[in-house]
């Protein structure tokens, strides 16, 4: 008894720092995070040099104003401040997604993994629903919904 007493604050706090790992954001790349969207949810990445810039501002605010109709087309938006990136993101951004790091880009990624729209400035979600909308994947979806 005296030597379980002894180890357990130990094991409560290995359990602690188990629970806590678990529970904290975890910082994968934009490849892998690509790779696991993939057939379960359409990414829409949102870049800039900064993430002050005026462009990537408004396209955040618009985007914050239509969480719901985001939530309801399986969206998942990735802020992408360049100069926040990894070397191995900025790289993946320039030669797989062929986009630039000087300039502002929105880019529409299909539950296919495929590149379905890439726009030099913000987005209008009505814009951005209207191409979702006219996909045939996102036509079953809304379909299946109905039922």
């Amino acid at each position: 008894m005296k030597r379980v007493m002894k180890i357990l604050p130990l094991v409560l706090v290995i359990v602690a720092v188990v629970v806590a790992a678990a529970q904290a954001p975890r910082s994968i790349g934009l490849a892998q995070q690509l790779r696991t969207s993939h057939w379960q949810k359409r990414v829409l990445l949102v870049g800039a040099p900064t993430a002050g810039e005026a462009h990537f501002q408004q396209q955040k605010k618009l985007l914050a104003a239509v969480p719901d109709q985001l939530r309801e087309r399986d969206f998942v938006v990735l802020e992408l401040p360049y100069d926040q990136l990894s070397a191995a993101d900025r790289q993946y951004w320039q030669q797989e997604l062929k986009q630039s790091l000087t300039a502002f880009a929105v880019v529409l990624i299909g539950k296919d993994g495929g590149v379905k729209r890439v726009e030099s400035k913000p987005l209008a979600p009505a814009d951005l629903f209207g191409t979702v909308d006219k996909m045939p994947m996102r036509r079953q979806e809304a379909r299946r919904a109905k039922k």
